[in-house]
């Protein structure tokens, strides 16, 4: 996928905005069924979550998920119990700043000389592993497939604390150009103000519960 494609992808779906409080919430609607739902902040413009959900079978109905941001919030999935991680178990969370993409894995406890981290530029992906082999993870960075860029090694920073190992990208020039045109497109969407809608028809019932 190209800036191109994913600009054509976002300018074609059907989009709905609500602001609640100083978040921003957009549903999209694309042509092939997918659905995307993204929360911004309306200080920085900088997205907070986001989450999608494939098209749904006559008989099957899709979850919401989770491609950024802490985890939905308990209530999003009608009739059914949120299950609690283990606390113990590592968490892996992702955010985005306007100058670039962090994620943190928490309840790491080995020691910093144990993580190796690795960025594949084909693949556009970032793989942590431990050398005692207790951890292994590949993350997908879609933000970098979106806008075909080639991730190298030497952009990566990394520090571990607390028992948390944090990655840091800078963000590319091609992916803040990018994040400029989605929020011009999105200034022409019609955005109404939380307190005179009902946000659950408008947004699916996604990400409206605090």
């Amino acid at each position: 996928m190209s800036f191109e494609d994913w600009l054509n992808l976002v300018k074609s779906a059907d989009k709905s905005s609500v602001i609640q409080g100083n978040v921003r919430k957009v549903h999209y609607r694309f042509p092939d069924g997918r659905e995307m739902a993204e929360e911004y902040s309306t200080d920085t413009g900088v997205v907070l979550r986001r989450a999608w959900k494939n098209k749904s079978t006559l008989l099957h109905k899709e979850d919401w998920v989770l491609e950024l941001g802490e985890s939905i919030p308990a209530g999003l999935k009608e009739n059914e119990e949120m299950l609690k991680e283990c606390c113990t178990e590592p968490l892996l969370t992702k955010r985005v700043t306007r100058n670039a993409i962090e994620w943190r894995i928490r309840n790491l406890p080995y020691p910093v000389t144990t993580y190796t981290i690795t960025c594949s530029e084909n693949e556009k992906t970032l793989t942590i592993k431990t050398s005692n082999n207790k951890y292994f993870k590949k993350i997908n960075v879609p933000e970098f497939q979106r806008c075909n860029f080639l991730p190298k090694q030497e952009h990566l920073n990394v520090v571990y604390k607390n028992a948390t190992l944090i990655i840091t990208v800078k963000k590319p020039a091609i992916l803040l150009e990018m994040e400029r045109a989605i929020l011009t497109v999105l200034q022409d969407v019609e955005t109404m103000e939380y307190n005179n809608v009902c946000c659950e028809n408008l947004l699916g019932g996604l990400m409206i519960q605090e």
